[in-house]
């Protein structure tokens, strides 16, 4: 094997082995995915294009893991699961009064897929001028935490601010 295929091979298995610590579920899931697509994809793409599939693989699993996971972690900040304190996730949203949210919808609560998974349960998040329904879900707390804090208003300085959900 050529020195730079095993450079590739090893960055490849680094950026797939390495975990995303502090992040939430869908940067994880985003990144295991793109790395397994980029891999089959670059492995393709190598063997058609010089019969150099494992750099091809390596190549592909780790920018296939970078894209995952940066699409994964923008479904993260949506969802308002990566916060560790309330301080990150407190909003620009001041109103002066806080708005209640409709009543919660019904949502199924299916298997715990591990052990150490909490469920998170659906909640509305204000988005600026209206309640968006966020979906409830099983979720494996960020290494060091392990309560998770729901969304809620909070009154300062004469108005109240949107806080999103956190782990704490």
């Amino acid at each position: 094997m050529q020195k730079q295929t095993r450079t590739f091979v090893v960055l490849g298995m680094i950026a797939l082995l390495s975990g995303c610590e502090g992040t939430g579920p869908s940067t994880q899931n985003g990144a295991v995915a793109g790395g397994m697509l980029g891999a089959l994809a670059g492995g393709i793409i190598g063997n058609n294009s010089g019969h150099n599939t494992l750099g091809g693989a390596a190549i592909g699993a780790a920018l296939g893991a970078v894209a995952g996971g940066t699409i994964g972690n923008s479904v993260d900040h949506q969802n308002g699961t990566i916060y560790h304190s309330e301080a990150e996730a407190t909003t620009r949203y001041v109103v002066s009064e806080a708005p209640p949210p409709p009543p919660p919808q019904q949502e199924y609560v299916g298997p715990q897929p591990t052990p150490d998974a909490v469920w998170i349960s659906g909640y509305y998040a204000w988005n600026g001028s209206d309640y968006a329904w966020v979906p409830g879900h099983w979720e494996i707390p960020p290494p060091g935490y392990a309560v998770y804090v729901r969304p809620h208003w909070v009154y300062r300085r004469g108005g109240y601010v949107y806080i999103r959900g956190y782990w704490h």
